[in-house]
């Protein structure tokens, strides 16, 4: 796993996704970008359960995330967006 060693909500967010790619199991999840939403969602539920403050600055790296994600699927020609993502798209 690549990520920063957890010294803050910012950096622990991010060790806990790479985290979920593995717990979740890297490729599970198609398209890649449903991959990534559900790394997101691990990471946040792991600073729920462990009392990480969830800042306004993670959120926003999650969203930022997600909307890139969601559009290099779609640069890509993604078909179908899942449901779970319609609320990153971009016009």
């Amino acid at each position: 796993i690549e990520a920063p060693k957890p010294k803050s909500p910012m950096s622990a967010a991010i060790f806990l996704h790479e985290v979920g790619h593995h717990v979740l199991g890297i490729g599970a999840y198609k398209p890649r970008c449903l991959e990534e939403h559900h790394a997101w969602m691990y990471a946040l539920e792991q600073m729920r359960v462990w009392n990480i403050e969830i800042t306004e600055r993670v959120r926003t790296r999650v969203q930022r995330s997600m909307k890139y994600a969601v559009g290099k699927a779609k640069r890509r020609g993604i078909q179908k967006i899942p449901h779970a993502l319609l609320g990153y798209v971009q016009s």
